[in-house]
């Protein structure tokens, strides 16, 4: 009887302790990947800051390119609204999806920009490529940082003996990781033959 009455409370001071480290662990988790997520946020708003620069610098020597000029611009915008959809409750692969069309534009851009060697002989325009191209170096880096912490948040969150809990403790949804269509595609090897 004496040692009956002492392992009840024993044991229920080992669960309650355990219920508020595993609690407090998906809270710093949690906290880490939305951190991770802000500085993405910050990275493709300045992006986004670029691009209507970077637009009206090539607008002015590429006036027979106003359909590519165009899909930027549309791109750019719907960008935008799906990072401020996301911020206000919306879906990671919307802002995957939406942001890759603005890739695929900015890359049509580009294209076509190597028509045009004023236009890459500016200043201006050399100084917003560069801007740019460091600020997708920066999303890179953010998107890495975000999607390691999202990775360890749902292995935390989905492991034995938490996975018993988290559900009913306000974390039963796994985080989204965020990957854009540019880094889903596996490009295939160049064939070389002699």
């Amino acid at each position: 009887m004496d040692w009956l009455t002492l392992l009840i409370p024993l044991t229920l001071t080992v669960v309650v302790i355990w219920l508020i480290a595993t609690y407090n662990n998906l809270v710093a988790l949690k906290n880490r990947y939305k951190n991770a997520f802000a500085q993405i946020e910050v990275q493709l708003k300045r992006r986004h800051d670029l691009i209507p620069n970077l637009v009206e610098t090539a607008r002015a020597y590429m006036a027979h390119e106003s359909a590519t000029l165009e899909a930027v611009v549309v791109a750019r915008n719907e960008a935008t609204a799906a990072l401020s959809a996301l911020t206000s409750g919306g879906g990671v692969a919307a802002l995957a999806d939406a942001e890759s069309v603005l890739q695929s534009a900015l890359s049509k851009l580009s294209v076509t920009m190597e028509a045009y060697p004023d236009l890459k002989a500016s200043a201006n325009m050399q100084q917003l490529t560069e801007e740019l191209s460091s600020t997708e170096n920066r999303v890179a880096f953010a998107r890495q940082g975000y999607n390691d912490s999202v990775l360890a948040y749902n292995t935390y969150r989905q492991a034995f003996p938490a996975v018993l809990v988290a559900a009913k403790i306000g974390h039963g949804v796994d985080a989204e990781l965020l990957v854009f269509a540019d880094s889903a595609a596996i490009q295939e090897a160049p064939k070389v033959s002699f």
